[in-house]
């Protein structure tokens, strides 16, 4: 039967080393702390997700969302 190793993965808020495993209640963050402030950071727009600019600004991309219409 083979062992296997807990990974560790650094925090994305502090970078302190983080046990990847069930009991490791708030992964990838190291606490709740730090889970709150990346959550704060993406409610105030600090993170984005990368996409491009509509280019004509009439077309809601919600609701077009293939860019289908004229």
């Amino acid at each position: 039967m083979s062992h296997l190793h807990a990974r560790s993965v650094a925090c994305p808020t502090c970078g302190k080393s983080v046990e990847w495993s069930a009991q490791a209640r708030w992964r990838p963050f190291c606490s709740e702390r730090c889970k709150l402030i990346d959550l704060g950071q993406w409610a105030h727009e600090q993170y984005r997700v990368p996409g491009d600019t509509p280019t004509d600004p009439s077309v809601d991309p919600l609701s077009d969302p293939l860019g289908e219409r004229p």
